[in-house]
């Protein structure tokens, strides 16, 4: 028996619906769960958005190839910027060297945002922004342009990627951590309800990891993942349902298995609507509805006999359209090559208005609802991606759990006596931890370290001695977890002092832990063999003040 790209079975002949297959669960166009599509008209009515992606070398360049792609019919534009934009850096860093211009436009500036769409209406354009990490910035910079531009906010359309996750998983462009990054995305996700109302505040991607070799199941099911930790986040904050969801968008890839690709964007409508009904409360049916942007398969492009790709692409297209999608990019036939050139960016427009106005696909919704081998192998699919979302679940509830356990308050215990090889107290640290009202600059070594401050070699505060690790007693190696030993030793000496003498021969005690010290500190002249390091000035710190750097770097 043959298969489909993702391992689902696919028979020769289908003569009957799947056994279970209901009206409920397909529905009617524009109703939940969307099976048919997110619209009752679809594209009888208008068709979808054709949106081509480009962007390359300077602000002025690309500008001159969107103004070619709108004077040729194109309804949307989308923006390609280079690496160091991606990453955050300017043009100019020494990072970006050999990268600027090269995958996609350079802006460093709100100055060469306003050359990039100078003499665009931008308020009849819809522009999509291929940007994650620095997606906030580069939003501000395009509403600035409209305003220098006069035109409101409220009136602005189009997306921003804004989808960190996925370049954890396909991509690599991020700047911040998981964290940090869902914080950025739910305060963009409330900024554009207030002030861009009208604007796709994500697309959330399975596109990138497809390209980069998951099937059309695990496309899909990785993609919703994905935004099920979005929504989570946003709710998290403070966000209603409501008030974020309608706003958010998708992003798939369009492979030349139609029949397949056409099954995976009608389970794909399906699978979101019942999660964003069922598991979040969504009560707006625009919050149901799972609105995507397809792009025609780079990965299956050739630079051998490039030509044939324009069949490529028009199968692709086509099953992006009898899928259901909201806005389609194009790829052109020579992508396998170099940047497209402005014939070959003609043709891939071309390509989509053909399809649109010379085919009779937009005359009807939904062209395969009731087929048997596309009902089949949408509820397989369907089946198929939700057993691989409950894995993904699964093993990501332990790391939750773990993070709660690490965010109970720790035990305050006695610090723990260790060993440890020439650390000297800082006064930045004796000002934290001293009850001296006025700190003194002093100089300690001892065998004691607070529990929650493990020895970490030359990342330790203040270590006089470079080139050397800390370690505690009971192990020979880096100490990560600290553990009480018999005896304490003198990192100045090496002098081991037997159990209870400190407390009772030494006059001195650690200004960072109130610990007494090896009675070998406090001899004036080091023993034979041993040579005294000298120890760099340490500055003062005003009473009750807090130092502005800490050594080391924590």
């Amino acid at each position: 028996m043959a298969e489909t790209e993702s391992g689902l079975p696919i028979q020769a002949v289908y003569d009957d619906l799947p056994a279970g297959f209901s009206q409920d669960s397909l529905g009617e166009p524009g109703q939940f769960p969307f099976t048919r599509g997110v619209y009752p008209s679809m594209y009888t009515g208008r068709p979808w958005t054709m949106r081509q992606y480009a962007g390359f070398g300077t602000a002025a360049e690309s500008n001159a190839r969107y103004k070619e792609l709108v004077a040729n019919g194109t309804g949307g534009l989308s923006v390609a910027f280079d690496l160091p934009t991606q990453m955050g850096y300017d043009s100019d860093a020494p990072l970006a060297h050999g990268e600027v211009g090269k995958v996609g436009v350079a802006i460093d500036s709100l100055d060469d945002m306003q050359v990039l769409f100078d003499g665009l209406p931008l308020d009849q354009v819809s522009t999509s922004m291929t940007i994650n990490a620095p997606a906030s910035t580069l939003l501000l910079l395009y509403q600035l342009t409209a305003q220098a531009q006069g035109i409101a906010a409220d009136k602005l359309t189009g997306t921003i990627q804004n989808d960190v996750l996925k370049e954890y998983i396909a991509r690599g462009t991020y700047i911040y951590p998981p964290a940090q990054s869902l914080r950025l995305i739910s305060d963009i996700f409330a900024y554009c309800h207030q002030e861009i109302p009208r604007w796709n505040t994500i697309s959330i991607s399975g596109y990138h990891m497809a390209e980069a070799g998951a099937t059309p199941v695990q496309e899909i099911a990785f993609t919703l993942a994905n935004a099920i930790a979005y929504v989570r986040a946003a709710r998290d904050a403070g966000l209603a349902v409501d008030d974020f969801a309608p706003r958010l968008s998708f992003f798939f890839v369009a492979r030349t298995t139609l029949l397949e690709e056409v099954a995976k964007f009608r389970a794909a409508r399906r699978i979101w609507a019942r999660i964003m009904r069922d598991d979040f409360g969504a009560k707006n049916p625009k919050s149901q509805m799972l609105r995507f942007h397809t792009q025609t398969a780079g990965v299956q492009l050739t630079a051998q006999q490039p030509e044939v790709n324009l069949v490529r692409v028009a199968l692709q297209g086509l099953g992006a359209v009898l899928g259901g999608t909201q806005s389609l990019h194009t790829n052109s036939y020579d992508e396998a090559i170099a940047l497209p050139t402005a014939k070959a960016a003609r043709l891939a427009l071309r390509t989509q208005q053909v399809i649109a106005y010379e085919t009779d696909v937009t005359k009807t919704v939904d062209p395969f609802a009731g087929s048997y081998v596309v009902e089949a192998l949408t509820d397989d699919l369907e089946e198929a991606v939700l057993d691989l979302m409950k894995q993904v679940e699964d093993r990501g509830e332990p790391s939750r759990r773990s993070r709660r356990v690490s965010r109970r308050p720790r035990s305050r215990k006695p610090p723990m006596t260790l060993r440890c090889r020439s650390i000297r107290v800082s006064e930045s640290w004796s000002a934290r931890t001293s009850s001296r009202s006025t700190p003194r600059s002093r100089t300690s070594r001892c065998g004691s370290i607070p529990p929650s401050r493990p020895s970490r070699g030359n990342d330790w505060p203040g270590c006089a001695r470079p080139g050397t690790t800390p370690s505690c007693s009971g192990t020979s190696r880096r100490c990560r977890r600290p553990r009480p030993g018999p005896t304490t030793s003198c990192g100045r000496c090496a002098t081991r002092c037997p159990p209870g003498q400190p407390a009772a021969r030494s006059p001195m005690r650690c200004a960072r832990s109130g610990a007494p010290t090896c009675p070998a500190t406090a001899s004036s002249a080091p023993p034979a063999g041993v040579r005294r390091e000298p120890l760099p000035a340490v500055g003062r710190v005003p009473p009750g003040g807090r130092p502005a750097h800490r050594p080391g770097g924590r």
